[in-house]
Formats: C-alpha cells, structure tokens, sequence
C-alpha cells in the first residue's frame, strides 16, 4: 500500500508546488503591471500636491482610472480623494471649492474604512498598503481649511503611521516623508501656542 501511495502522494505534492509557483508569479505580474500603471500618476500627484496646479486634473483623472481598474485599493481610492481635493485649488467658484473638497474627503474616508491587516502587505514602492493610506489621509486633512474639522483626525493618522510597527521596515523616503510632514505638523502647532 505505501508504495503505490507514495508515488502518488510525490505527484500530487509536485502538481501543488506548480500551481503555487504559478500563483506567486501571476501574483508578482499583478503587482508589476499596477506599478508601472502607478509610477506616472505618482509622479503627477506630487507634481501637483508641491504646487504645479497643472497637474492636479491630470493626477485626479490618473489615480481616478487607476481606482476604476482597481476599485477596492484603499492606496489608489486615497491618491484619487486626495488629488480631488486638490481640485478645489483650481477653481474660483466657491460651491465647486467645497463639492471637490468633500468628494475628495469623502473618499478618503472610504479608503480608511476599507484598511484591513492584509493592507499592512507592501504595495507600491515598498511602503505598507496601511501605512501609505493613512499619510495620504493625514496630508490632506491636514491640508483643508480648519473650517472643515479634518486636522485632529489627520494629526492622529500622523501619529498612527509613525507609532506603527510596520514603519521601522518601511522605505527610507517614505519615512523621511513622514518624519518631515511630523516635524511641520508640531512647529504648526508650537506656533499656535
């Protein structure tokens, strides 16, 4: 019996690790194609959120394509919420101020509501899914006039992703980032005292 069962149990055991090594390499070429479709609209983002008011829309229609091809990325629904809100610069016209402020915070709340642990994985450039998420929340809450009560809320989201555990093994630049937003965010508020 063992050695008819052996044979058997040696194929079945070898078909497993194919198919797992052909899960992992789908998995590694899922992940490259949203990268590489990532890396623009990332780059126009931050074009956009240091002040180039022309690449707001194009960031917004990016990550906004993105989202459409990925609806359930926390990561991508938080760049798109956070580049229409950025949409509010563009405009004179105080009810489109507000609709693109609050559509942008709308959904940057949704994507904060969507966090779970599997996001703690690394996405894009290395950075935890949980971690990136939640930086794009505080900037932008941050960011909105003190009227829309979003800056204690994006302190602690500030506060959540440097007191993580994830954040010690996360890209040196993207916790440079953090660190730098963190030191802004307390002069502010030793200015305000």
């Amino acid at each position: 019996m063992k050695t008819t069962t052996a044979p058997l149990l040696a194929a079945a055991l070898t078909q497993a690790a194919a198919l797992l090594l052909a899960a992992i390499l789908i998995g590694s070429a899922a992940h490259a194609a949203p990268d590489a479709a990532f890396e623009p609209a990332f780059q126009q983002f931050n074009r956009a959120a240091g002040g180039d008011g022309a690449a707001i829309d194009a960031a917004a229609a990016s990550f906004g394509a993105l989202l459409a091809a990925e609806p359930t990325s926390p990561v991508l629904m938080a760049y798109a919420g956070a580049a229409t809100a950025m949409k509010a610069r563009t405009t004179w016209l105080p009810w489109k101020k507000m609709s693109y402020a609050e559509d942008g915070l709308a959904q940057i709340d949704k994507a904060l509501a969507l966090l779970t642990p599997a996001d703690d994985a690394p996405r894009q450039h290395g950075v935890p899914g949980t971690l990136e998420t939640r930086f794009i929340a505080a900037n932008t809450f941050l960011a909105v006039p003190g009227f829309m009560n979003r800056g204690e809320r994006g302190a602690k989201l500030l506060a959540q992703v440097t007191s993580s555990p994830l954040f010690a093994s996360a890209p040196r630049g993207f916790r440079e980032r953090v660190l730098q937003r963190a030191a802004k965010l307390a002069a502010d508020q030793g200015g305000a005292k």
